[in-house]
């Protein structure tokens, strides 16, 4: 078995050796690319002056970077109360608001369930009624958990 070489060979068999020519041709090809890359980095020496002087005045402010002291801290915490006092203040009057609209509701609703009650006999209760009176009970606890979170909130 014949080891073969890694160098191409003719069609006669013999190898194929790049000719001097050739070889000098690859050596200048790397030194002219070397060459522009090493221009082409290098620029001209007015693009590559740097200021190295600090700026004027402060990037960064001073009071944007100190902790708050106790008049800040104050002001905050009479800000944050102003802001929760008003928004408890807003939901109080939206669940009065809601409160009266659901005894209105508990009141008519009452006043019918004893008009039904009123027309059947004593023995007997229709499935309307009781439905009613159904209703009736959950509208109350919602009134009254409605009221609880009012006298909480003051």
């Amino acid at each position: 078995m014949k080891v073969r070489s890694r160098a191409p060979r003719n069609i006669d068999g013999y190898r194929r050796d790049r000719t001097s020519a050739a070889k000098g041709a690859g050596w200048a090809r790397r030194v002219s690319l070397f060459a522009a890359g090493v221009i082409f980095l290098s620029g001209s020496p007015a693009q590559n002056t740097y200021n190295t002087q600090p700026p004027p005045h402060s990037i960064i402010l001073p009071d944007a970077n100190r902790l708050p002291d106790a008049n800040d801290l104050m002001a905050m915490r009479e800000q944050q109360e102003k802001t929760t006092a008003g928004s408890f203040a807003a939901a109080n009057v939206e669940r009065k608001k809601q409160i009266g609209e659901d005894t209105t509701r508990l009141f008519k609703l009452a006043m019918e369930l004893k008009a039904e009650v009123d027309k059947t006999s004593k023995d007997s209760l229709s499935l309307n009624v009781i439905r009613k009176a159904d209703e009736i009970e959950r509208l109350a606890r919602g009134v009254k958990e409605k009221m609880k979170l009012s006298i909480g909130a003051n």
